[in-house]
Formats: C-alpha cells, sequence, structure tokens
C-alpha cells in the first residue's frame, strides 16, 4: 500500500494546491500562502444577459451541481443549471495542464427550442483566513517591536496546568492547544483564554531566551480581564507581583523585573486572586528605555489587486499585495469587459447591480473584492451547445507571464487535454446490473470527492479539509469517518488521508484524537477496512498505535477522560459532545439533557462501540510481537463492558437495551423511561449490542426480528432511527422520522457477521434504489430522507454520513470487491487478473458456532467451486451478479479458495 508513503504529521491532505476548495462561491480554488491561510478564489457564475446572474454560493442550495470528480483533482466539473431540468445550463470543468495552471472549460447548452442569450462571469478574488463558522475576516494584530526585542505568543508556552482539570485536558477541542481561543487583534491570531484565571492556581509556563542582558528589565503583558485580576510572576528564581486593571479590551501590563542575564529562563504566570478570568495574547522582555517603542496594530488585508495586461489579448495578470503568487487570466471568447466589484458578497449586491451595463468599477461596501471577466453576450440557438476555453495560472510574474505566452487556446489542444483529464474518472470494473445506478454513484463521488475546503484551523496550522458539506467550516469527527468509508472505495490515498487527519501523535498530551462533534469512533472502521483492503505492514505499524491511543481515551483510561466514571462499568461521553451517537434530536438522549442527566445516565452506543473498537485493535495486535501485552488489556474490557450491558441495559420487556440510570455513587437503578412508563431507547440506540456483538442468540433474534419490522424500525426507505410504535416516535424530527445512512451501515456488517446475507442485501439495496430515486430526481446529495414521504432533506451536497452508498455499490456491484463483517481481519488475499480466482486467509474473532457471511465479486458466467480450509463454506449466486458465502464452523485462522469449476 503505497500510499502510505510520505504521510504528513499536520494534519493537512496530500492534495495539490489548485482545488475545489472555496468557502463562498463554487469554481476553482489555489492555496496561495499556506502560513497565513490565504485563498485564492476563481469563480464561474453563467447567467441569462441583461436579465439574471446564477451566483452558486456554496452555502444554500443555488442552482449547481458536483458532477464529476478525479480524487487527485486533475479533473473536476460542476453543472450550473440556469432552466431546470437540463434545459439551458453551464458545465463548467476544470482539467489540470501542470502544477501552476488549469484548463478552464465551459459548455453552455441549450436545449430549448428557442435562442439563449447567456453570460459568463469569472470572479477572481483573494479570500483571507475567516474566523470558524463562516465568521468574519480574521484581523490579526502586529507587535512593532524595537530592533532585537523578540514577542512570545501566549500559546508558546511548556505547560497550562488549570487548577480544577477538566475533561477536556487531554482532548481539546478542534485540535486547538490546551486553554487557547480563536479571536480579533491577537498577535497570533489565537490568545489563552478559556476561562484561564477562573480559579487559583490556574498557571501558565514559558521558557523564554533572553538574547542580550537587561540592566533595567520589564516585562510587558498583552491581556484583557474584563474584572481585573492579579498574578504572580516567577522569572527564574524571582517573583513579582502584577495587578491588572480591569479591561474589556486588549491592553498592556507593565512590570519592572530589573537585571536579567542573557540565556534561557522560566516564566510562570499563576493566578492569585480568586475568580478573575483572563486572556493573555503575549509577553515580551526588554529595557524599560525602549518600552515607548512597543506598540500594536491591525494588520489589514490587501485584497484587491493591481491589474496588469497580459501577453496577448484576452489575458490578465493580478498581482496582490498580499500574496506570494501572481495570477494570469486567459479566455478566449472576444465580447469581454474587465470590471471590478468592490464589495464583499455576491448573492445580492451583483443581483442587484446585474443591470449595471456601463461601469467598469462597480462600488459596493469597500469590504471585498471581485475582478469580473464578463462575457456576453454569448448567442445560443436552439438546441444547440458551445463550447469556451480558458485557463488560469500562478507563479512569479515571469512565470506567468511565461505560461500565458507559451499557451494557446486552440481548440483541439484545449480538447484533448479535457479528454486526456477526464479519461482518469474510469470507475473501478461493475456488473452491468449495477448500471441502473451509475448517474447515483457518479453524484455521490463527485460529491464526497471535492467537498474539501481551505483553510481549516487544527494544531496552530491551515489544512486542507475534507468536510461532510461545505456548510460545515470546520473538522467533523465521526462524518470524517465515514467519508474515509466512503473513500475506501473509490481512492485508498484519499482513505488514509483522511483518517490521517484525525490521528495525533502518540503521547500527544493535550489531544488523544482530533475531535469535534460526536464522539462515535468511525476512524477504527476505516482503518479495519484499508487493512482488509490491502494488508500492509507501514500502514498497521502508523496507524495502530495512535488509534490504540484514541482507544484508550474513549475508554476513559487515560489522561483527563471522564468517559468511565460509573461503577457499572457503562460509558458515556456527555462531557465531551451532547451527541452520543450522531443523532441530534434521538428522544432519551434530548431527556437527559433536557432535564441534566448527564452525570447519571449512559447511552448504549458507547459501551457498544468501545466493545467492538476494541476486538478490532485486538486483532490488530495480534499481528506484532510488540502489541501481545495489549491484547489481554482488550479482552478483559470486552468482557466487563459485555457484562455491563447484559445486567443492566436489558430490558426483557421492551426487548430493547434502555439507558441505564444511575444514583450518584454510579450504581444503576434502572431504564430510562417515557412518561407513558415506555422504554425510552426503542430506537437504533437501543440494538447497539448487536453491533457489539455481545447478544446472546435469542436477545439478537428479538433485536434482528425489530429491524425488520415494518411497524417498528423498518421502512420502505430503510432503517428508522426510533421505533415506529415508540410513544416519542414523531413524523417531523431530524433523526426522529427519518431515514439515514451511517447506522444502517453498521447493521448491514452486522448481518454478514451473524450470516444473513439476505438481510444485509435488503438493507444495501433499498438505500441504493432511494439514493437513486432522489439524485436523479434532484440532482442533490442528501443528508437524510423523510420517512413519510421518502424524499431528501437537509444539506443538499452532502458526502460525509451519506457515504455508504458508495460502500454498497461496490459490496453488490463491483468487480474484485470482498466484503466480511467485522469479525474477519484479512490475513492476506488474492484475486487473478481475471478476477475467476481467488484467495483468501483470514484471522476470525468470532464464535466458531456462528454463521457469517462474505461477499466476493467475481467476474460473472463462471461456475465456481468454493474450499474452505479450517471452515465450511456454503456459496450461492446474488442477484446482483457476486457469490454470497456463508460460513461455519469457523477457526481462528482460516482460509477460502474460489476457482472456476472444470467443465
Amino acid at each position: 500500500m503505497h500510499e502510505c508513503d510520505n504521510l504528513t504529521t499536520d494534519h493537512d491532505l496530500r492534495l495539490p494546491a489548485w482545488g475545489p476548495y472555496t468557502k463562498q462561491y463554487m469554481g476553482i480554488s489555489h492555496i496561495c500562502d499556506p502560513a497565513r491561510g490565504l485563498r485564492f478564489d476563481l469563480s464561474f457564475m453563467p447567467g441569462f444577459y441583461r436579465r439574471k446572474i446564477d451566483i452558486p454560493s456554496v452555502l444554500w442550495e443555488s442552482g449547481y451541481h458536483p458532477w464529476e470528480a478525479t480524487p487527485d483533482y486533475s479533473f473536476f466539473s460542476h453543472r450550473h443549471e440556469l432552466e431546470w431540468k437540463d434545459r439551458v445550463y453551464a458545465d463548467i470543468s476544470f482539467s489540470r495542464i501542470d502544477d501552476h495552471s488549469r484548463l478552464i472549460r465551459a459548455a453552455l447548452a441549450n436545449h430549448t427550442e428557442h435562442p439563449q442569450n447567456l453570460v459568463l462571469h469569472w470572479m477572481a478574488s483573494l479570500q483571507p483566513p475567516r474566523l470558524p463558522g463562516h465568521g468574519e475576516v480574521h484581523v490579526y494584530a502586529e507587535a512593532q517591536l524595537p530592533e532585537g526585542v523578540a514577542w512570545v505568543d501566549a500559546l508558546d508556552y511548556s505547560e497550562l496546568t488549570f487548577a480544577q482539570p477538566r475533561p477536556s485536558d487531554g482532548l481539546v477541542y478542534d485540535g486547538f492547544a490546551r486553554g487557547e481561543i480563536r479571536g480579533q487583534h491577537f498577535t497570533g491570531g489565537s490568545a489563552i483564554g478559556c476561562q484561564f484565571g477562573g480559579n487559583v492556581g490556574d498557571m501558565l509556563r514559558y521558557e523564554v531566551k533572553v538574547t542580550t542582558p537587561l540592566q533595567d528589565g520589564v516585562l510587558l503583558l498583552r491581556y484583557q480581564a474584563a474584572k481585573g485580576g492579579e498574578l504572580e510572576i516567577e522569572l527564574g528564581m524571582e517573583r513579582h507581583s502584577l495587578l491588572l486593571e480591569p479591561s474589556d479590551t486588549l491592553i498592556v501590563a507593565e512590570l519592572p523585573v530589573g537585571e536579567l542575564s542573557a540565556g534561557k529562563v522560566t516564566l510562570s504566570l499563576h493566578n492569585t486572586l480568586g475568580s478573575s478570568p483572563m486572556i493573555i495574547d503575549g509577553f515580551t522582555l526588554l529595557e524599560r528605555s525602549s518600552c515607548k517603542d512597543v506598540a500594536f496594530s491591525d494588520r489589514p488585508w490587501h485584497i484587491e489587486p493591481e491589474l496588469l495586461p497580459g501577453p496577448v489579448p484576452g489575458s490578465l495578470i493580478l498581482r496582490y499585495p498580499d500574496s506570494p503568487c501572481h495570477y494570469g487570466l486567459l479566455w478566449n471568447y472576444a465580447n469581454a469587459q474587465i470590471r471590478q466589484i468592490r464589495n464583499d458578497e455576491l448573492d445580492r449586491f451583483a443581483r442587484h447591480t446585474v443591470h449595471n451595463h456601463v461601469d467598469d468599477i462597480i462600488q459596493g461596501n469597500g469590504k471585498g473584492h471581485y475582478t469580473n471577466v464578463f462575457m456576453r453576450p454569448i448567442h445560443l440557438h436552439p438546441d444547440s451547445t458551445m463550447i469556451l476555453h480558458g485557463m488560469v495560472c500562478s507563479g512569479t510574474y515571469e512565470e506567468v507571464l511565461g505560461s500565458m505566452a507559451n499557451f494557446t487556446l486552440d481548440y483541439e489542444k484545449c480538447e484533448s487535454i479535457y479528454q486526456a483529464e477526464r479519461t482518469k474518472l474510469n470507475p473501478p470494473s461493475s456488473y452491468p446490473s449495477g448500471d441502473r445506478y451509475s448517474f447515483s454513484q457518479q453524484l455521490m463521488r463527485a460529491t464526497l470527492l471535492t467537498n474539501t475546503v481551505y483553510p481549516v484551523y487544527t494544531k496552530r496550522t491551515y489544512i486542507r479539509h475534507s468536510t461532510p458539506g461545505r456548510w460545515w467550516d470546520s473538522l467533523y469527527t465521526w462524518d470524517s469517518g465515514f467519508i474515509g468509508l466512503g473513500f475506501s472505495d473509490i481512492d485508498a490515498r484519499r482513505a488514509i488521508d483522511c483518517l490521517n487527519a484525525y490521528m495525533t501523535e502518540p503521547g500527544d498530551p493535550q489531544a488523544a484524537f482530533i475531535h469535534h462533534g460526536s464522539p462515535v469512533p468511525v476512524q477504527h472502521y476505516v482503518f479495519q477496512e484499508l487493512w482488509n483492503h490491502g494488508q500492509s505492514p507501514d500502514f498497521l505499524q502508523h496507524f495502530y498505535p495512535r488509534l490504540r491511543q484514541y482507544y484508550l481515551f474513549f475508554a476513559g483510561k487515560t489522561s483527563s477522560s471522564t468517559t468511565d466514571t460509573l461503577r457499572t462499568g457503562l460509558l458515556k461521553t456527555w462531557d465531551y459532545f451532547y451527541n452520543s451517537g450522531g443523532w441530534d434530536d434521538y428522544p432519551p438522549q434530548k431527556y437527559v439533557h433536557e432535564h441534566d442527566l448527564k452525570s447519571t445516565v449512559a447511552p448504549v452506543i458507547t459501551t457498544s462501540q468501545a466493545i467492538r473498537i476494541a476486538k478490532i485493535l485486538k486483532m490488530a495486535a495480534a499481528m506484532s510481537d510488540e502489541w501481545q501485552m495489549d491484547i489481554r488489556g482488550y479482552e478483559e474490557d470486552i468482557r466487563l463492558w459485555s457484562e455491563a450491558l447484559e445486567a443492566h441495559a436489558w430490558d426483557e420487556k421492551a426487548g430493547y437495551y434502555g439507558y441505564v440510570v444511575h444514583n450518584q455513587q454510579g450504581e444503576s437503578v434502572g431504564h430510562l423511561r417515557h412518561a407513558s412508563g415506555a422504554n425510552y431507547n426503542m430506537g437504533m440506540d437501543g440494538l447497539y449490542p448487536l453491533v457489539a456483538g455481545v447478544c446472546d442468540s435469542d436477545r439478537a433474534n428479538r433485536l434482528i426480528t425489530a429491524l425488520f419490522d415494518e411497524n417498528r424500525l423498518w421502512t420502505s426507505i430503510g432503517l428508522s432511527t426510533v421505533d415506529q410504535s415508540a410513544p416519542y416516535y414523531r413524523a417531523d424530527g431530524y433523526w426522529n422520522g427519518a431515514v439515514w445512512m451511517p447506522h444502517q451501515w453498521f447493521f448491514w456488517k452486522t448481518m454478514l457477521d451473524l450470516g444473513f446475507p439476505d438481510h444485509a442485501f435488503r438493507i444495501a439495496n433499498t438505500a441504493l434504489e432511494l439514493w437513486k430515486r432522489e439524485t436523479e430526481a434532484t440532482y442533490n446529495c442528501y443528508e437524510h430522507f423523510i420517512v413519510q414521504t421518502g424524499r431528501g432533506a437537509g444539506w443538499h451536497h452532502f458526502g460525509g454520513l451519506s457515504a455508504p452508498v458508495i460502500n454498497w455499490f461496490a459490496s453488490y456491484y463491483q468487480l474484485g470487491k470482498v466484503s466480511t463483517g467485522f469479525n474477519v481481519w484479512m490475513l492476506q488475499q488474492h484475486f487473478n487478473e481475471e478476477f475467476t480466482e481467488y484467495r483468501a486467509e483470514f484471522h476470525y474473532a468470532g464464535e466458531a458456532a456462528q454463521a457469517f457471511s462474505m461477499l466476493v465479486n467475481l467476474t460473472e458466467g463462471v461456475p465456481y467451486i468454493v474450499v474452505g480450509t479450517g471452515c465450511t463454506v456454503q456459496s450461492s449466486l446474488q442477484t446482483s451478479g457476486g457469490l454470497a458465502l456463508i460460513i461455519t464452523d469457523c477457526l481462528p485462522r482460516a482460509a477460502i479458495s474460489i476457482q472456476p469449476a472444470e467443465s
């Protein structure tokens, strides 16, 4: 698995500088200054001449659709619908020319019986980083210091200790530093806050290098403290008291420190005045006489470029003062006007000024700038198409000038580049029976692959990040796990990058993993899927220690983790996020928060997930002598948690596992119940021990019956999140009353573990049919589906949790795909080139008496003989085309061989 080569440790993705990274208007983007998080956007906005401009906002449904994409962004495209459905539209694509330039191709189509007058706007802009959540442009302050004086950023501490330990001390949200906040006017964009100073004894320590001795030294501390405060400052062996004046803005406090020798010195700040929360931006040490030369000023962003003529007609060079790159634009449509729009948004402003047919500079609020290449009018005859080509490039002025001078927009040459890069879209071979899903799969692949944004901030750096949808301008741990699962059947390198983005270095004291949102440990399942695909020792060596660190925190065994505080041994993650399973409005979860029961009530999913990932890591640990000692710990954890679920969570009358209520001593006192007396956990959470593999056969059968009962969890469009017979089921919820894909994936895998391939197919096939209907109707890839109508809802360009539709298609229709449950750990496997032979050796972690299933997709039309070693195998042909194997009497280590039957 060469995709493990050159893995980064900065959580960034191994993708080119040019890609679909915008957070504003769709097009192509370039990362021009990674250190500062600067992004260049070139957005494309078609429309009707002197009538309408189509603004492809990425923050709401705006008429464009991800259409096609290669994993490495050497090609990607979008369809912009001007008149629905496919009557008038623009297909805009980007093809790699070289590392610094991309071909732009706009295919404008008129499939009406009338002539059309269209326009195409190129909108170039430089986009600084913003505060999280699509906030304001991030404004940094600059410390102006005398020569030879160094500024120490508040985040450059060697130690930060809160006097009262916090659950988040070892799992700081979003990969931030402990105590870090992001905000306006800080010298490094961040400061120490998070109620630092809220308790006596809060402490910061720094190791400072004093370059020249100070005779009459002063410490200048930049801070903000609404109530004021007092810090005890230890500088070397000396102690000082610094009184902080109250201030709602950042100000500077001055502390005389006297003589100070050159060299390294330890500086500590201790809060000594009770509850006085403060923000600390940083400090410096210097001579008293130089204090007057210290000043702080906001650093402005220079986002309006100098427009320079290009080397040929139809070309332009943009020189942005804040960008290390120049940008070149080259186009081949003669009727083009160069305009400048001085406004920070175009959603309203461009529409409002669409009838300004005269001005070259359109003045708005002055908070943003767009260079507009306005091509108009573009005449299309009835039922015709016109193709326009262009090019965008980056580099030094000389490089950009040379690129545009040496590249001609010759039609044949451009089409040759376009076709060559688009050919790379070629998906893996699949059965003809899967052709009916090709379009819906195309849209999902394009959406999943192009949902990448820049910049996202973590671990004090800016990264590219695969997001569930551009509305989420953030990391998202469990969604990204499902993105990785989807990638695993598209491109291993993208999947590995997605997994690696959430791993931290073993021993990281502040982040056991990168955490944002629901703490469902999907990364462990990505790990297992990728291992079963490729069996790479390098992959295993890199990820096992990191995933073990993740596991130990999740299990409440390390650092500040508070997941394991109950005497029953049941786990809960309420201290880290309100959402235990990603299901925002899941009824018992809502009740727990509404009644402040977080300290005493445990859901079922958390302990169940811990059991299952312990089983995965146990299989992984068996691969190395170095990890043998870990196995006993996993086994003990699995035993204790399994016993806890069976003893405390099972509700015999309800036939579900319930939320367990504890007293203040952490002892179980019963199940959480609805006002009607019904178990409050009649839903997916109540079935999760089935996924963990801890139920006896009687309980397992009862849960499976509930899963596929059309009056309970099964619906015509898949599995409902909440039992339809429950008194708290509702039709208008977000998860309650809706069908989502992610937990269905867990139950689909579980059906394979339990030897029910028909049940597994029912889940997958229903989802694929649902996905096909909705994407063909709307071209959208939705979050979830409403049970009442079967229609899609939520975010419209959603990858994330909907990614299992990629896995299900691959499992049933992609040639050379092997699918198993969670209990199979591949040791080695091999197909021949014709996909008519398959051999596999594997470790089996289930009970020998338990039948389980494997799906193996070999070439159709060939009769096969299946032989098991260390197991008994029965095979049947699936309607999709592959083989379904049911394996029984399996030893811990077994093998299968599939070969054509001799005629």
